[in-house]
């Protein structure tokens, strides 16, 4: 018997049981997007909106206006708020289906965007064909975690595919940069209908650091219509497996209005 074959029956499953039975999602500790509490901005301060380097915060007429599909968890908002404003949190499950559920609000409310239909078929099953459209390979490093033994992707009937020509869903990373624009098109061209496509990352959301230069674009939207947004730098394994859930109608939404619920 081979000693790795031992050693896997020695240690037993490693395979976590989340979200199913509620055990540890490995991401015990992990910082997510800052917390907003306007209750204790100081009038007049823009400390946080001076420092953030991808504007996610504005300070518009002495208000403050938060994107957090911009936002790459970097935390310098939170160390440069002077009054606890603007605070760590571990809130980094971000999917959501429109892209103004990122955009926080006094409010709150409820999600208005709709997932289109079509997609029953693909409750049980469902096959992902991932491009790099300029990416640093942060969100392809957390894309590989998905099918460790911890994670297992496949136990949710969730796979990747190779060919275009077999995928139900578009999983794009990088802020889609010059060279990446014909071969993104041509790839979701190829894509049989009904066809999904995913934003993962901060960069594919909106562009990120490297937005709107010479080189890049502003991330997916104008380009292809996007039917989930998944924010962060780079998002983790576990969020992006919640989203995933959430496309399949199998996991809530649980941002609106730029706050993440129970």
């Amino acid at each position: 018997m081979a000693l790795w074959t031992l050693f896997g029956l020695r240690s037993g499953k490693a395979t976590t049981e989340w979200p199913l039975k509620g055990e540890t999602d490995g991401q015990t500790h992990v910082l997510g997007m800052p917390r907003y509490n306007p209750a204790q901005c100081l009038d007049g301060c823009k400390e946080c909106a001076e420092v953030c380097p991808t504007h996610a915060i504005d300070a518009k007429d002495d208000v403050i206006q938060i994107d957090y599909g911009r936002c790459v968890v970097c935390q310098l908002c939170t160390e440069a708020c002077p009054a606890g404003a603007m605070e760590p949190s571990n809130d980094w499950a971000f999917g959501v289906r429109g892209r103004a559920d990122l955009y926080w609000s006094e409010e709150g409310g409820s999600s208005t965007a709709q997932p289109r239909s079509g997609r029953s078929a693909f409750r049980r099953s469902l096959h992902i064909r991932h491009v790099d459209a300029g990416s640093c390979n942060g969100c392809e490093s957390e894309l590989q975690g998905l099918n460790n033994p911890f994670y297992n992707l496949h136990r949710f009937g969730i796979f990747f595919t190779p060919s275009p020509r077999f995928a139900d869903l578009l999983l794009v990373t990088g802020p889609v940069t010059r060279p990446m624009l014909e071969p993104l098109r041509a790839t979701y061209a190829a894509m049989p209908e009904p066809r999904w496509v995913m934003a993962v990352g901060t960069c594919a959301v909106s562009g990120g650091i490297a937005g709107g230069t010479y080189a890049c674009g502003n991330g997916l939207d104008g380009v292809l219509p996007v039917d989930l947004y998944l924010p962060g730098c780079p998002p983790n394994p576990a969020a992006i497996i919640e989203a995933l859930l959430m496309f399949l109608d199998r996991a809530p939404q649980r941002v609106k209005g730029g706050r993440i619920g129970g």
